[in-house]
Protein backbone atom coordinates (compact mmCIF):
# COMPACT_ATOMS: atom_id res chain seq x y z
CA UNK A 1 0.00 0.00 0.00
CA UNK A 2 3.37 2.46 0.68
CA UNK A 3 4.32 2.06 -2.72
CA UNK A 4 3.33 4.48 -5.57
CA UNK A 5 2.59 0.92 -8.00
CA UNK A 6 0.50 -0.55 -5.52
CA UNK A 7 -1.68 2.51 -5.03
CA UNK A 8 -2.19 2.50 -8.91
CA UNK A 9 -2.40 -1.53 -9.46
CA UNK A 10 -5.42 -1.30 -7.13
CA UNK A 11 -6.49 1.67 -8.74
CA UNK A 12 -7.09 0.13 -12.18
CA UNK A 13 -8.43 -2.99 -10.25
CA UNK A 14 -11.03 -1.19 -8.73
CA UNK A 15 -12.12 0.52 -12.31
CA UNK A 16 -11.67 -2.75 -14.34
CA UNK A 17 -14.50 -3.94 -11.57
CA UNK A 18 -16.87 -0.84 -11.60
CA UNK A 19 -16.88 -0.94 -15.90
CA UNK A 20 -17.67 -4.65 -15.47
CA UNK A 21 -20.78 -4.08 -12.93
CA UNK A 22 -21.77 -1.68 -15.35
CA UNK A 23 -22.11 -3.90 -18.47
CA UNK A 24 -23.21 -6.56 -16.62
CA UNK A 25 -26.94 -5.43 -15.87
CA UNK A 26 -27.65 -4.30 -19.50
CA UNK A 27 -26.23 -6.80 -21.13
CA UNK A 28 -28.14 -9.24 -19.03
CA UNK A 29 -31.23 -6.73 -19.96
CA UNK A 30 -30.88 -7.03 -23.68
CA UNK A 31 -30.99 -10.97 -23.37
CA UNK A 32 -33.98 -10.63 -21.08
CA UNK A 33 -35.76 -8.37 -23.78
CA UNK A 34 -34.96 -10.20 -26.81
CA UNK A 35 -36.42 -13.51 -24.87
CA UNK A 36 -39.82 -11.04 -24.22
CA UNK A 37 -39.98 -10.74 -28.02
CA UNK A 38 -39.15 -14.07 -28.86
CA UNK A 39 -42.51 -15.13 -26.39
CA UNK A 40 -44.78 -12.19 -27.53
CA UNK A 41 -44.16 -13.28 -31.48
CA UNK A 42 -45.39 -16.37 -30.59
CA UNK A 43 -48.52 -15.30 -28.98
CA UNK A 44 -52.44 -15.92 -31.05
CA UNK A 45 -54.63 -13.38 -30.71
CA UNK A 46 -56.56 -15.09 -28.59
CA UNK A 47 -54.19 -14.86 -25.55
CA UNK A 48 -53.96 -11.14 -26.13
CA UNK A 49 -57.60 -11.07 -26.22
CA UNK A 50 -58.37 -12.94 -23.00
CA UNK A 51 -55.64 -10.69 -21.44
CA UNK A 52 -57.36 -7.55 -22.55
CA UNK A 53 -60.60 -8.60 -21.22
CA UNK A 54 -58.84 -9.97 -17.57
CA UNK A 55 -57.25 -6.48 -17.40
CA UNK A 56 -61.04 -4.95 -17.92
CA UNK A 57 -62.73 -7.35 -15.76
CA UNK A 58 -60.24 -6.63 -12.85
CA UNK A 59 -60.03 -2.36 -13.21
CA UNK A 60 -63.58 -2.81 -13.69
CA UNK A 61 -64.12 -4.35 -9.60
CA UNK A 62 -61.50 -1.97 -8.38
CA UNK A 63 -63.60 1.18 -9.73
CA UNK A 64 -66.77 -0.22 -8.40
CA UNK A 65 -65.52 -0.96 -4.98
CA UNK A 66 -63.26 2.38 -4.65
CA UNK A 67 -66.49 4.06 -5.93
CA UNK A 68 -68.84 2.24 -3.33
CA UNK A 69 -66.00 3.17 -0.24
CA UNK A 70 -66.15 6.48 -1.25
CA UNK A 71 -70.05 7.23 -1.50
CA UNK A 72 -69.95 5.47 2.03
CA UNK A 73 -67.17 6.72 3.94
CA UNK A 74 -66.35 9.67 2.21
CA UNK A 75 -62.35 8.38 1.22
CA UNK A 76 -60.45 6.31 -1.16
CA UNK A 77 -59.62 3.04 -0.05
CA UNK A 78 -56.33 2.91 -1.66
CA UNK A 79 -55.24 6.36 -0.42
CA UNK A 80 -56.34 5.27 2.90
CA UNK A 81 -54.23 2.53 2.93
CA UNK A 82 -51.52 3.64 1.23
CA UNK A 83 -51.18 6.24 4.03
CA UNK A 84 -52.05 4.72 6.87
CA UNK A 85 -50.30 1.77 6.40
CA UNK A 86 -48.08 2.04 3.47
CA UNK A 87 -46.32 5.02 4.40
CA UNK A 88 -45.22 3.92 7.90
CA UNK A 89 -43.45 0.70 6.19
CA UNK A 90 -41.22 2.80 3.56
CA UNK A 91 -40.66 5.03 6.13
CA UNK A 92 -42.87 8.39 5.28
CA UNK A 93 -43.99 10.71 7.65
CA UNK A 94 -47.81 10.89 7.49
CA UNK A 95 -48.17 14.85 7.41
CA UNK A 96 -51.61 15.46 8.42
CA UNK A 97 -53.09 18.12 6.50
CA UNK A 98 -53.84 21.51 8.50
CA UNK A 99 -56.99 22.06 10.43
CA UNK A 100 -59.48 24.18 8.57
CA UNK A 101 -60.23 27.70 9.78
CA UNK A 102 -63.14 26.84 11.99
CA UNK A 103 -60.91 24.19 13.98
CA UNK A 104 -57.62 25.90 14.18
CA UNK A 105 -55.67 26.22 17.38
CA UNK A 106 -57.44 29.37 19.20
CA UNK A 107 -56.26 31.73 16.51
CA UNK A 108 -59.16 33.90 16.55
CA UNK A 109 -62.77 34.36 18.71
CA UNK A 110 -64.53 33.08 15.88
CA UNK A 111 -62.86 29.64 15.31
CA UNK A 112 -63.11 28.83 19.17
CA UNK A 113 -67.23 29.86 19.03
CA UNK A 114 -67.55 27.58 16.53
CA UNK A 115 -66.32 24.74 17.81
CA UNK A 116 -69.38 23.77 19.91
CA UNK A 117 -71.45 23.41 16.51
CA UNK A 118 -70.04 20.54 16.26
CA UNK A 119 -71.97 19.12 18.78
CA UNK A 120 -74.91 16.83 18.98
CA UNK A 121 -78.26 17.87 20.45
CA UNK A 122 -81.27 16.04 21.58
CA UNK A 123 -84.10 16.65 18.40
CA UNK A 124 -86.75 18.52 20.04
CA UNK A 125 -89.18 17.16 17.92
CA UNK A 126 -87.53 13.25 18.07
CA UNK A 127 -90.80 10.65 17.18
CA UNK A 128 -91.55 7.77 19.95
CA UNK A 129 -90.03 4.18 19.85
CA UNK A 130 -92.77 2.50 20.47
CA UNK A 131 -95.73 3.85 18.71
CA UNK A 132 -93.10 5.68 15.22
CA UNK A 133 -89.82 4.16 15.04
CA UNK A 134 -91.07 0.67 15.55
CA UNK A 135 -94.12 0.94 13.58
CA UNK A 136 -91.89 1.96 10.59
CA UNK A 137 -89.59 -1.44 11.73
CA UNK A 138 -92.38 -3.33 11.34
CA UNK A 139 -93.50 -2.67 8.15
CA UNK A 140 -90.11 -2.01 6.14
CA UNK A 141 -88.14 -4.29 7.80
CA UNK A 142 -85.61 -1.22 8.17
CA UNK A 143 -84.06 -0.04 11.17
CA UNK A 144 -84.13 3.64 11.67
CA UNK A 145 -82.22 4.36 14.45
CA UNK A 146 -78.61 3.59 14.45
CA UNK A 147 -76.70 2.43 17.97
CA UNK A 148 -75.00 5.32 18.12
CA UNK A 149 -78.25 7.46 18.40
CA UNK A 150 -79.53 5.49 21.16
CA UNK A 151 -76.62 5.03 23.31
CA UNK A 152 -76.81 8.98 23.30
CA UNK A 153 -80.20 8.65 24.14
CA UNK A 154 -79.81 5.79 27.21
CA UNK A 155 -77.06 8.56 27.94
CA UNK A 156 -79.65 11.26 28.04
CA UNK A 157 -81.81 9.33 30.06
CA UNK A 158 -79.71 8.12 32.32
CA UNK A 159 -78.45 11.63 32.78
CA UNK A 160 -82.54 13.04 33.37
CA UNK A 161 -84.22 10.32 34.73
CA UNK A 162 -81.59 9.02 37.67
CA UNK A 163 -79.94 10.58 40.99
CA UNK A 164 -77.45 9.45 43.86
CA UNK A 165 -80.67 9.22 46.27
CA UNK A 166 -82.13 5.78 43.66
CA UNK A 167 -80.49 3.22 45.64
CA UNK A 168 -82.99 4.31 48.58
CA UNK A 169 -85.99 3.44 46.44
CA UNK A 170 -86.16 -0.34 45.21
CA UNK A 171 -88.44 0.85 42.27
CA UNK A 172 -85.71 3.94 41.15
CA UNK A 173 -82.90 1.20 41.65
CA UNK A 174 -84.65 -1.00 39.24
CA UNK A 175 -84.97 1.67 37.07
CA UNK A 176 -81.60 2.96 37.34
CA UNK A 177 -80.34 -0.37 35.85
CA UNK A 178 -83.56 0.07 32.99
CA UNK A 179 -82.10 2.59 31.53
CA UNK A 180 -78.99 0.81 31.23
CA UNK A 181 -80.06 -1.57 29.54
CA UNK A 182 -79.66 -2.28 25.72
CA UNK A 183 -82.41 -4.73 25.08
CA UNK A 184 -85.72 -2.90 25.03
CA UNK A 185 -87.80 -6.18 26.44
CA UNK A 186 -85.51 -5.89 29.32
CA UNK A 187 -86.35 -2.41 29.52
CA UNK A 188 -89.69 -2.87 29.44
CA UNK A 189 -90.05 -6.00 31.71
CA UNK A 190 -87.84 -3.61 34.49
CA UNK A 191 -90.33 -1.05 34.08
CA UNK A 192 -93.10 -3.45 35.18
CA UNK A 193 -90.68 -4.62 37.51
CA UNK A 194 -90.58 -0.88 39.19
CA UNK A 195 -94.50 -0.68 39.59
CA UNK A 196 -94.71 -3.61 40.72
CA UNK A 197 -92.36 -2.44 43.88
CA UNK A 198 -93.96 1.20 43.74
CA UNK A 199 -97.19 2.16 41.66
CA UNK A 200 -96.33 6.06 41.43
CA UNK A 201 -92.76 5.31 39.61
CA UNK A 202 -93.25 8.43 37.39
CA UNK A 203 -89.71 6.93 35.38
CA UNK A 204 -91.14 3.46 34.90
CA UNK A 205 -95.10 4.81 32.93
CA UNK A 206 -92.31 6.88 31.08
CA UNK A 207 -90.55 4.49 29.79
CA UNK A 208 -93.29 2.19 29.16
CA UNK A 209 -94.42 5.52 26.99
CA UNK A 210 -91.70 5.57 24.99
CA UNK A 211 -91.30 2.06 24.00
CA UNK A 212 -94.06 -0.39 25.00
CA UNK A 213 -97.34 1.62 23.60
CA UNK A 214 -97.87 0.79 19.94
CA UNK A 215 -100.29 4.04 19.40
CA UNK A 216 -99.70 7.68 20.60
CA UNK A 217 -103.01 7.37 22.35
CA UNK A 218 -101.79 4.46 24.71
CA UNK A 219 -99.01 6.84 24.84
CA UNK A 220 -100.59 9.23 26.02
CA UNK A 221 -102.56 7.20 28.51
CA UNK A 222 -99.18 5.92 30.07
CA UNK A 223 -97.49 10.06 30.14
CA UNK A 224 -101.04 10.96 32.35
CA UNK A 225 -99.98 8.06 34.77
CA UNK A 226 -96.49 9.87 34.54
CA UNK A 227 -97.39 13.01 35.06
CA UNK A 228 -99.87 12.26 38.47
CA UNK A 229 -96.97 10.55 40.00
CA UNK A 230 -94.61 13.05 38.43
CA UNK A 231 -96.45 15.91 40.22
CA UNK A 232 -97.12 14.24 43.58
CA UNK A 233 -93.16 13.29 43.95
CA UNK A 234 -91.97 17.04 42.75
CA UNK A 235 -94.35 18.42 45.45
CA UNK A 236 -92.53 16.17 47.98
CA UNK A 237 -89.03 17.13 46.69
CA UNK A 238 -90.01 20.68 46.64
CA UNK A 239 -90.64 20.74 50.49
CA UNK A 240 -87.18 19.16 51.55
CA UNK A 241 -85.08 20.10 48.80
CA UNK A 242 -82.83 22.40 51.01
CA UNK A 243 -81.91 19.51 53.67
CA UNK A 244 -79.37 18.53 52.18
CA UNK A 245 -77.53 18.19 48.57
CA UNK A 246 -78.77 14.92 47.77
CA UNK A 247 -82.65 16.39 48.27
CA UNK A 248 -81.56 18.73 45.73
CA UNK A 249 -80.08 16.64 43.49
CA UNK A 250 -83.42 14.81 43.49
CA UNK A 251 -85.47 18.11 43.04
CA UNK A 252 -83.13 18.37 39.77
CA UNK A 253 -84.26 14.75 38.62
CA UNK A 254 -87.97 15.20 39.45
CA UNK A 255 -87.71 18.74 37.55
CA UNK A 256 -86.57 16.88 34.84
CA UNK A 257 -89.38 14.32 34.84
CA UNK A 258 -92.19 16.39 35.08
CA UNK A 259 -90.60 18.73 32.49
CA UNK A 260 -90.44 15.77 30.07
CA UNK A 261 -93.64 14.53 30.69
CA UNK A 262 -95.14 17.44 30.34
CA UNK A 263 -93.74 18.28 26.92
CA UNK A 264 -94.55 14.98 25.62
CA UNK A 265 -98.18 14.92 26.33
CA UNK A 266 -98.47 18.48 24.14
CA UNK A 267 -96.21 16.79 21.56
CA UNK A 268 -99.21 13.80 21.64
CA UNK A 269 -101.71 15.90 21.49
CA UNK A 270 -99.99 17.88 18.54
CA UNK A 271 -100.04 14.35 16.95
CA UNK A 272 -103.77 13.54 17.50
CA UNK A 273 -105.24 16.92 16.19
CA UNK A 274 -105.82 18.74 19.90
CA UNK A 275 -103.32 21.90 18.50
CA UNK A 276 -104.80 24.97 20.28
CA UNK A 277 -104.35 22.71 23.52
CA UNK A 278 -100.86 21.30 22.89
CA UNK A 279 -99.97 25.21 21.93
CA UNK A 280 -101.37 26.14 25.47
CA UNK A 281 -99.63 23.28 27.18
CA UNK A 282 -96.23 24.56 25.70
CA UNK A 283 -97.07 27.94 26.53
CA UNK A 284 -97.50 27.39 30.50
CA UNK A 285 -94.63 25.05 30.40
CA UNK A 286 -92.63 27.36 28.90
CA UNK A 287 -93.63 30.25 31.54
CA UNK A 288 -93.57 27.78 34.65
CA UNK A 289 -89.81 26.43 33.72
CA UNK A 290 -88.06 29.75 32.43
CA UNK A 291 -84.80 28.53 32.65
CA UNK A 292 -84.74 25.08 30.32
CA UNK A 293 -84.56 27.28 27.27
CA UNK A 294 -82.00 25.28 26.41
CA UNK A 295 -84.28 22.30 25.85
CA UNK A 296 -85.68 23.91 22.88
CA UNK A 297 -89.23 23.92 23.94
CA UNK A 298 -89.94 27.18 21.69
CA UNK A 299 -89.37 24.91 18.65
CA UNK A 300 -92.12 22.30 18.98
CA UNK A 301 -94.49 25.94 19.50
CA UNK A 302 -92.97 26.72 16.33
CA UNK A 303 -94.21 24.04 14.63
CA UNK A 304 -97.96 24.03 16.68
CA UNK A 305 -98.67 27.71 15.33
CA UNK A 306 -97.63 27.09 12.04
CA UNK A 307 -99.76 24.05 11.84
CA UNK A 308 -102.76 26.55 12.88
CA UNK A 309 -101.28 29.02 10.40
CA UNK A 310 -100.89 31.41 13.56
CA UNK A 311 -98.24 33.87 11.54
CA UNK A 312 -98.51 36.44 13.78
CA UNK A 313 -97.64 34.39 16.93
CA UNK A 314 -95.10 32.51 14.86
CA UNK A 315 -93.66 35.82 14.48
CA UNK A 316 -93.66 36.87 18.68
CA UNK A 317 -91.96 34.02 19.11
CA UNK A 318 -88.94 34.30 16.48
CA UNK A 319 -88.82 38.20 17.79
CA UNK A 320 -87.88 36.55 21.35
CA UNK A 321 -85.66 33.26 19.83
CA UNK A 322 -84.12 34.82 17.00
CA UNK A 323 -81.68 37.15 18.96
CA UNK A 324 -77.90 37.43 17.64
CA UNK A 325 -76.77 36.07 20.89
CA UNK A 326 -79.05 33.07 21.41
CA UNK A 327 -78.06 29.51 19.45
CA UNK A 328 -79.17 29.16 15.69
CA UNK A 329 -81.07 26.36 14.78
CA UNK A 330 -82.36 25.46 11.01
CA UNK A 331 -86.19 25.76 12.59
CA UNK A 332 -85.67 29.47 13.31
CA UNK A 333 -84.08 30.16 10.50
CA UNK A 334 -86.06 28.84 8.11
CA UNK A 335 -89.15 29.53 9.70
CA UNK A 336 -88.00 33.48 9.78
CA UNK A 337 -87.69 32.78 5.88
CA UNK A 338 -90.70 31.10 5.65
CA UNK A 339 -92.48 34.50 6.94
CA UNK A 340 -90.54 37.20 4.58
CA UNK A 341 -91.63 34.18 1.99
CA UNK A 342 -95.22 34.63 2.35
CA UNK A 343 -95.56 38.19 1.82
CA UNK A 344 -94.08 37.84 -1.43
CA UNK A 345 -94.66 34.00 -2.82
CA UNK A 346 -97.84 34.67 -4.01
CA UNK A 347 -97.15 37.38 -7.05
CA UNK A 348 -93.17 36.27 -7.25
CA UNK A 349 -92.18 35.64 -10.73
CA UNK A 350 -88.69 35.10 -11.65
CA UNK A 351 -89.45 36.63 -15.25
CA UNK A 352 -91.35 39.70 -13.80
CA UNK A 353 -88.42 40.68 -11.35
CA UNK A 354 -85.72 39.52 -13.98
CA UNK A 355 -87.27 42.74 -16.10
CA UNK A 356 -88.25 45.48 -13.02
CA UNK A 357 -85.92 44.43 -10.09
CA UNK A 358 -87.02 42.82 -7.04
CA UNK A 359 -88.87 45.40 -4.49
CA UNK A 360 -88.09 45.89 -0.83
CA UNK A 361 -90.04 42.83 0.52
CA UNK A 362 -88.91 40.40 -1.94
CA UNK A 363 -85.24 41.67 -1.14
CA UNK A 364 -86.31 41.04 2.17
CA UNK A 365 -87.62 37.15 1.38
CA UNK A 366 -84.59 36.41 -0.34
CA UNK A 367 -81.72 37.54 1.92
CA UNK A 368 -83.76 35.55 4.95
CA UNK A 369 -83.49 32.54 2.51
CA UNK A 370 -79.65 32.84 2.07
CA UNK A 371 -79.31 33.26 5.47
CA UNK A 372 -81.37 30.00 6.31
CA UNK A 373 -79.21 28.87 3.38
CA UNK A 374 -75.97 29.29 4.57
CA UNK A 375 -76.70 27.85 8.10
CA UNK A 376 -77.95 24.89 6.63
CA UNK A 377 -77.36 24.15 3.19
CA UNK A 378 -79.13 20.83 3.01
CA UNK A 379 -82.57 21.74 3.69
CA UNK A 380 -83.37 22.66 0.21
CA UNK A 381 -83.15 19.96 -1.41
CA UNK A 382 -85.41 17.89 0.67
CA UNK A 383 -88.25 20.79 0.58
CA UNK A 384 -87.57 20.98 -2.57
CA UNK A 385 -88.05 17.32 -2.53
CA UNK A 386 -85.19 16.80 -4.71
CA UNK A 387 -83.78 13.83 -2.05
CA UNK A 388 -86.14 11.64 0.00
CA UNK A 389 -86.48 11.86 3.49
CA UNK A 390 -86.42 9.46 6.55
CA UNK A 391 -87.79 9.42 10.31
CA UNK A 392 -85.77 11.80 12.07
CA UNK A 393 -83.37 11.05 14.45
CA UNK A 394 -83.49 11.08 18.19
CA UNK A 395 -80.55 13.14 17.94
CA UNK A 396 -79.51 16.19 15.52
CA UNK A 397 -76.11 17.84 14.32
CA UNK A 398 -76.79 21.73 13.84
CA UNK A 399 -75.87 22.99 10.11
CA UNK A 400 -76.03 18.45 9.58
CA UNK A 401 -77.50 16.62 7.05
CA UNK A 402 -79.51 14.80 10.59
CA UNK A 403 -80.67 18.91 11.28
CA UNK A 404 -81.97 19.05 8.21
CA UNK A 405 -83.61 15.77 7.61
CA UNK A 406 -85.60 16.53 10.84
CA UNK A 407 -86.41 20.10 10.29
CA UNK A 408 -88.16 19.04 6.68
CA UNK A 409 -90.13 15.79 8.30
CA UNK A 410 -92.01 18.09 10.31
CA UNK A 411 -91.78 21.64 8.08
CA UNK A 412 -92.19 20.57 4.62
CA UNK A 413 -96.18 20.74 4.71
CA UNK A 414 -95.97 24.30 6.47
CA UNK A 415 -93.66 25.23 3.19
CA UNK A 416 -96.36 23.46 1.07
CA UNK A 417 -99.33 25.34 2.54
CA UNK A 418 -97.75 29.00 1.54
CA UNK A 419 -98.66 29.31 -2.47
CA UNK A 420 -95.49 30.34 -4.17
CA UNK A 421 -93.09 29.54 -1.25
CA UNK A 422 -91.46 26.62 -2.65
CA UNK A 423 -90.91 28.53 -5.41
CA UNK A 424 -89.53 30.93 -4.62
CA UNK A 425 -87.03 28.83 -2.46
CA UNK A 426 -86.32 27.18 -5.63
CA UNK A 427 -85.23 30.10 -8.02
CA UNK A 428 -83.04 31.81 -4.94
CA UNK A 429 -81.44 29.19 -2.71
CA UNK A 430 -78.69 28.38 -4.85
CA UNK A 431 -77.55 31.81 -5.24
CA UNK A 432 -76.18 31.76 -1.23
CA UNK A 433 -72.68 29.91 -2.43
CA UNK A 434 -72.08 32.85 -4.56
CA UNK A 435 -71.72 34.96 -1.12
CA UNK A 436 -69.26 31.86 0.38
CA UNK A 437 -67.24 30.75 -2.36
CA UNK A 438 -64.99 29.09 0.40
CA UNK A 439 -67.90 27.55 3.26
CA UNK A 440 -64.83 26.04 5.30
CA UNK A 441 -62.67 28.77 6.10
CA UNK A 442 -65.02 32.06 5.83
CA UNK A 443 -69.00 32.40 6.28
CA UNK A 444 -71.13 35.40 5.97
CA UNK A 445 -73.93 35.60 7.97
CA UNK A 446 -72.52 32.63 10.28
CA UNK A 447 -69.69 31.08 11.47
CA UNK A 448 -67.07 28.88 8.48
CA UNK A 449 -69.36 25.67 7.89
CA UNK A 450 -67.97 22.98 10.66
CA UNK A 451 -65.82 20.21 8.58
CA UNK A 452 -67.33 17.42 10.95
CA UNK A 453 -71.00 17.64 10.15
CA UNK A 454 -70.86 14.50 7.60
CA UNK A 455 -68.63 11.87 9.87
CA UNK A 456 -71.10 12.75 13.08
CA UNK A 457 -74.46 12.33 10.13
CA UNK A 458 -72.88 9.03 9.00
CA UNK A 459 -73.36 7.96 12.95
CA UNK A 460 -76.67 9.34 13.49
CA UNK A 461 -78.45 8.63 10.32
CA UNK A 462 -79.28 5.02 9.00
CA UNK A 463 -77.40 3.59 5.70
CA UNK A 464 -80.02 3.42 3.95
CA UNK A 465 -80.33 6.84 3.88
CA UNK A 466 -77.74 8.72 1.46
CA UNK A 467 -75.99 11.41 3.70
CA UNK A 468 -76.27 15.07 1.71
CA UNK A 469 -72.36 16.24 2.37
CA UNK A 470 -71.24 20.10 1.63
CA UNK A 471 -69.08 21.22 0.54
CA UNK A 472 -69.15 18.71 -2.30
CA UNK A 473 -66.00 16.60 -2.42
CA UNK A 474 -64.44 15.90 -5.77
CA UNK A 475 -63.91 12.51 -6.98
CA UNK A 476 -60.35 10.94 -5.36
CA UNK A 477 -57.59 10.51 -8.14
CA UNK A 478 -57.87 6.66 -8.03
CA UNK A 479 -61.46 6.54 -9.17
CA UNK A 480 -60.48 8.48 -12.28
CA UNK A 481 -57.52 6.45 -12.80
CA UNK A 482 -59.47 3.10 -12.27
CA UNK A 483 -62.46 4.41 -14.07
CA UNK A 484 -59.72 5.11 -17.05
CA UNK A 485 -57.81 2.17 -17.02
CA UNK A 486 -61.31 0.01 -17.13
CA UNK A 487 -62.54 2.06 -20.16
CA UNK A 488 -59.01 1.37 -21.63
CA UNK A 489 -58.85 -2.04 -21.29
CA UNK A 490 -62.49 -3.03 -22.66
CA UNK A 491 -61.30 -0.89 -25.84
CA UNK A 492 -58.47 -2.97 -26.49
CA UNK A 493 -60.34 -6.18 -25.42
CA UNK A 494 -62.93 -4.89 -27.90
CA UNK A 495 -60.35 -4.07 -30.94
CA UNK A 496 -58.75 -7.46 -30.22
CA UNK A 497 -62.09 -9.77 -30.60
CA UNK A 498 -63.02 -6.95 -33.87
CA UNK A 499 -59.76 -7.28 -35.05
CA UNK A 500 -57.22 -10.14 -34.26
CA UNK A 501 -54.89 -10.31 -36.50
CA UNK A 502 -53.76 -6.51 -36.59
CA UNK A 503 -53.93 -6.20 -32.99
CA UNK A 504 -51.26 -8.89 -32.61
CA UNK A 505 -49.24 -6.84 -35.11
CA UNK A 506 -49.11 -3.84 -33.04
CA UNK A 507 -48.41 -5.87 -29.74
CA UNK A 508 -45.24 -7.23 -31.80
CA UNK A 509 -44.71 -3.91 -32.93
CA UNK A 510 -44.56 -2.73 -29.63
CA UNK A 511 -42.39 -4.81 -28.48
CA UNK A 512 -39.90 -4.79 -30.98
CA UNK A 513 -39.67 -0.63 -30.28
CA UNK A 514 -39.44 -1.75 -26.38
Amino acid sequence: AAAPWARGLLAVAAGLGLFYLVLRVPLRLRDSLAAVTVFLSTLTPKFYFALTVTSSFISGLIFVFEWWHFRKYGTSFIEQVSVSHLRPLIGGVENSPPAPAAFSAGENEASRQNMPECKVWRNPLNLFRGAEYSRYMWVTGKEPLTYYDMNLSAQDHQNFFTCDTDALRPSDTVMQKAWRERNPQARIKAAHQALELNNDCATAYVLLAEEEATTIVDAERYFKQALKAGEMIYRKSQNCHSQSPQHEAQLRRDTNVLVYVKRRLAMCARKLGRIREAVKMMRDLMKEFPLLSMLNIHENLLEALLELQAYADVQAVLAKYDDISLPKSAAICYTAALLKARAVSERFSPETASKRGLSTAEINAVEAIHRAVEFNPHVPKYLLEMKSLVLPPEHILKRGDSEAVAYAFFHLQHWKRIEGALNLLHCTWEGTFRMIPYPLEKGHLFYPYPSCTETADRELLPTFHEVSVYPQKELPFFIHFTAGLCSFSAMLALLTHQFPELMVVFAKAVSLVS
